[in-house]
């Protein structure tokens, strides 16, 4: 996973999470809510890259399982939000695009992982 689209993309959604969670402090006071997406859509990417370390396939996979827990997670916490009004549908719809990318990402590489 040296040069990883995947892992590319995670660190992309996290940094943008990180930007909006910033943002959505300023204009709102559900900081547990908004500590939430924080913590499970930075994991995704954290798992990712220390699945590069994995001690094995057993290893690997369990980082590729946790991260898929964690994008399943995250979209719940921005549906959350977004039905809280803590963020417009335009903002709503791009991460949730995004997540959901990733998260189809880590299925597919799983299942390819798992089949071998």
């Amino acid at each position: 996973m040296a040069d990883s689209i995947l892992r590319d993309k995670a660190k992309e959604f996290a940094k943008k999470i990180v930007f909006l969670c910033r943002d959505m402090k300023t204009n709102h006071k559900e900081s547990v809510l908004i500590n939430q997406l924080l913590r499970s859509a930075t994991s995704i990417g954290a798992n990712l890259h220390e699945a590069q370390y994995a001690q094995g396939t057993k290893d690997f996979i369990s980082k590729l399982e946790i991260a898929q827990k964690e994008c399943y997670e995250t979209e719940y916490w921005l549906e959350l939000l977004f039905e809280t009004g803590c963020m417009t549908e335009e903002v709503y719809k791009e991460a949730q695009n995004e997540c959901g990318a990733i998260r189809r990402m880590l299925i597919s590489s799983l299942k390819t992982i798992k089949s071998k």
